[in-house]
């Protein structure tokens, strides 16, 4: 059996051994020599620790990991090249020849910006993962056909309550219009009966008869606040049914369009006046005497904020608050113009007027690319999200596919209201179909219609109060001025260079010198005799023209290039000259 002493010698491994404590009655020297040993090995260790980092930094470029494998998947992950060009912003801009080196900087670090977000943006379009599908049907059969009763019984619970009808016979006909965020339902009647429905949940917000004759119906800025073209005058009300404001300058109003990023209602009257109202301060932008007669067909163009008016000598004219005359009168029809819409790109417009044409139009070229007769003509149209078309001809609401690509033959879908349809609109994030008629309200299910990822900073269908709250206030202090609204949205990054040049001349006479005329070269004083007058004029006569090496390095390139465009022609001009023709018998 073992001693006590032998165990307590054997156990060795239970802590380190620790370095004895330094006592006063040690001498200096011992002291100096534990501190000076104590550096070295916190010296060494920090060495090896930095050595230790080069070389996993090292292997890490190379490709491998710490323990020495090489990397399966090495640098940054792929994305696809459409994928990128979907998400790009700008071209690269040319960097300047001369020696400004603060403005290449800028650039460089601008586009390097750029391309970061251009590829952060197509990573996270991974993170979308809904996506827009269309009814199929089985093979010979006419997707047309399908009733919107088997549609609502083949899709799964929540998506098949999406289809009602609501019988308002009363008081009817009905205009319709969905908020930005999709969630909120406005119902405006003929004959007075205005309602406020969170329709997904089926819940009544609010509903009034406002005992006159409404027109329209829209909602303002977020679903606090919509607006109601009544008889006489614009009244403003809030979710909960109370009156807020009676604009009494905004009279007999008819149609009417909300500029959500200007924060701008526009109004079209039977006097024929368009006019324009900020609902941030409550004040009248301004009033346009179109000159039209009775403006009853009105839209907006999403993309530049431009108002499009139907006419009943069969033009269309668009028009900003920033001038008093039409900025485009357009021809469409033989006949009065029925019903505009235009896509959300702002580049395709469709009409339809009383000569039965419904006419797909370029915004860009102002030309028609489709033209289609329908039987009876169609009085209301909407474009969806997707850009699916609806168009309502009586009773009856058909809606086509790809209209301005291929030519279409038959209808994507159809379905047979109660009564004569008074205003149509598409649900946006939804693949809803609203249809106000004689006989209430409808929301039909339209596969494909909606945009299936929203912008949660923008329209987001699921925030709080207190998110709406924060998003109105951040939405007024990005809000764009009225001044700002043109035909080409791309303008304002231009310079005018006219109005530039009248400015620059009133300037020099003015202070009677150009201030932005470069200053004559100086050459600086040197030292040890290189400041004779031969040297300075020497290096001034190497920059004398070092304005004109641009212009001179520019059109040697493009000498160049012409020269290699003849040449390419006269090859290309000679094989087809050795080459035989069946004809060359008949030459003399």
């Amino acid at each position: 059996m073992a001693s006590p002493s032998d165990e307590a010698l054997s156990v060795t491994h239970v802590e380190k051994k620790k370095k004895p404590p330094a006592r006063y009655w040690d001498g200096p020297n011992d002291g100096n020599k534990v501190g000076k040993d104590g550096e070295q090995t916190e010296q060494k260790e920090q060495q090896t620790q930095r050595a230790t980092k080069r070389k996993q930094s090292e292997d890490r470029a190379d490709g491998k990991y710490i323990s020495g494998k090489p990397d399966p998947f090495p640098g940054p992950a792929h994305i696809p090249e459409d994928r990128l060009q979907k998400f790009k912003r700008k071209e690269k801009t040319k960097k300047p020849r001369r020696q400004n080196y603060k403005l290449k900087d800028m650039i460089a670090r601008s586009e390097e910006t750029s391309e970061m977000a251009q590829k952060q943006a197509a990573r996270l379009d991974l993170l979308l993962p809904e996506d827009a599908g269309f009814l199929e049907g089985e093979e010979d059969e006419d997707t047309c056909t399908i009733s919107q009763e088997d549609i609502a019984d083949s899709v799964d619970i929540s998506s098949g309550t999406k289809y009602f009808n609501l019988k308002l016979s009363q008081f009817g006909p009905y205009r319709a219009d969905y908020s930005k965020t999709g969630r909120q339902l406005l119902l405006g009647g003929r004959r007075g009966h205005v309602a406020c429905i969170d329709w997904q949940s089926k819940q009544l917000m609010c509903e009034i008869n406002v005992m006159e004759t409404v027109n329209d119906v829209k909602w303002l800025h977020s679903e606090a606040m919509y607006a109601v073209a009544q008889k006489k005058w614009l009244h403003i009300y809030d979710s909960d049914g109370i009156e807020l404001h009676c604009i009494r300058k905004f009279n007999d109003v008819l149609r009417m369009q909300f500029l959500p990023y200007h924060f701008l209602l526009a109004t079209a009257s039977a006097t024929g006046f368009l006019q324009y109202l900020d609902v941030s301060v409550g004040k009248e932008v301004t009033a346009i005497c179109t000159k039209g007669g009775r403006l009853d067909v009105m839209c907006q163009n999403p993309h530049n904020a431009v108002i499009h008016l139907g006419h009943s000598n069969g033009t269309v004219t668009l028009w900003s608050p920033n001038q008093k005359e039409a900025l485009v009168k357009m021809l469409c029809h033989y006949g009065g113009v029925r019903s505009v819409a235009v896509d959300k790109t702002g580049t395709y417009m469709v009409t339809s007027g009383m000569d039965k044409k419904l006419k797909v139009y370029d915004v860009r070229t102002f030309k028609v690319l489709k033209s289609y007769f329908l039987p009876a003509g169609a009085s209301c149209l909407s474009l969806s999200q997707r850009g699916l078309l609806s168009a309502a001809t009586g009773d009856i609401v058909q809606v086509y596919r790809d209209v301005w690509s291929t030519p279409v033959t038959r209808p994507y879908m159809a379905h047979r209201v109660q009564r004569t349809v008074w205003g149509m609109h598409f649900c946006p994030f939804e693949d809803v179909l609203g249809v106000g008629h004689g006989d209430g309200f409808t929301s039909m299910l339209i596969p494909g219609a909606g945009e299936p990822n929203f912008d949660g900073l923008d329209a987001n269908p699921y925030r709080s109060t207190k998110q709406r709250q924060e998003w109105e206030v951040k939405a007024l202090l990005e809000k764009i001025q009225p001044e700002l609204i043109s035909l080409d949205p791309t303008e304002l990054a231009r310079v005018d260079r006219a109005t530039f040049d009248i400015k620059h001349q009133d300037r020099v006479q003015a202070l009677g010198f150009d201030p932005l005329a470069k200053e004559k070269f100086i050459p600086r004083y040197k030292k040890k005799g290189r400041s004779s007058a031969g040297n300075v004029e020497r290096r001034k006569r190497k920059v004398a023209h070092e304005d004109l090496r641009e212009d001179i390095q520019k059109s040697a390139e493009d000498k160049k290039k012409i020269e290699k465009e003849s040449k390419q022609r006269a090859e290309k001009k000679a094989v087809l000259s050795s080459q035989k023709s069946a004809l060359d018998r008949f030459k003399k």
